[in-house]
């Protein structure tokens, strides 16, 4: 429930929230722990000679139009689009982050399997100087612990992964260029097909690997499992 009011002195009107609630999961995973530190350790002290990928998959991204036209903003109305749409198809963006650097490998796929992944593994190592070491933080999704996968990774050394404890993926950094594609990109776009979508996927991909910034991790493990511990503690506490 909100309640609007007036803020004096300004004239702005402020919706108050009566009923702030928020979503959280906590992981089961029996080595959380050792996880987040080696995960956040990549973040804050990279290995040398090596490239540091946070790498995950944006997968159904769906091409939508709108049943009717979006009505702009307007002087006291904001701006208002239909609830329902029409789908055109769906496409997965395989994408590997640059630590470092911010700028971020990516390919558009129509699949989401054991087969594409391997694939997506041949780009990056392609692109990466032969020199460098390659460090992947990957979360547990099936299609990254496949048998075709673990083969793959045992016939290329340079790879080495880091898996995300479950649950868990605010942790991995390419979830922070997702929500940057969806917010700048994708939720207010109208794509028919798909190949309009993927078209302007890979747009927006290059416009911002022209001026990658990277996004800085700066909370320590310590600082994280403290943080999970005390959400554990408040709900062992509401439990008793």
């Amino acid at each position: 429930m909100c309640r609007e009011t007036l803020c004096i002195g300004c004239g702005v009107h402020l919706a108050l929230s009566l009923t702030l609630s928020r979503s959280f999961k906590l992981s089961n995973d029996p080595h959380f722990v050792e996880k987040v530190r080696d995960v956040v350790g990549l973040y804050l002290d990279p290995p040398d000679k090596a490239l540091v990928l946070c790498v995950d998959e944006k997968s159904q991204i769906q091409a939508l139009d709108r049943t009717q036209p979006l009505l702009p903003m307007n002087y006291g109305a904001p701006e208002t689009h239909t609830h329902d749409y029409r789908r055109y198809g769906t496409t997965t963006l395989f994408a590997a982050l640059d630590v470092a650097t911010g700028k971020v490998i990516g390919k558009l796929k129509r699949r989401h399997r054991s087969n594409t992944f391997i694939g997506f593994l041949r780009h990056i190592d392609s692109v990466v100087p032969d020199d460098l070491d390659i460090h992947l933080i990957l979360d547990n999704y099936g299609t990254h612990k496949t048998d075709k996968v673990k083969g793959w990774l045992l016939r290329h050394p340079r790879f080495h992964c880091h898996f995300t404890p479950t649950y868990s993926s605010w942790i991995n950094l390419v979830e922070r260029f997702f929500a940057t594609l969806t917010e700048h990109q994708l939720r207010r776009g109208t794509h028919r097909p798909v190949v309009a979508l993927e078209r302007a996927s890979r747009q927006y991909l290059d416009l911002h690997n022209e001026e990658p910034k990277p996004f800085r991790w700066t909370k320590s493990a310590d600082d994280i499992v403290a943080s999970v511990n005390s959400v554990i503690t408040r709900i062992y506490q509401t439990q008793h």
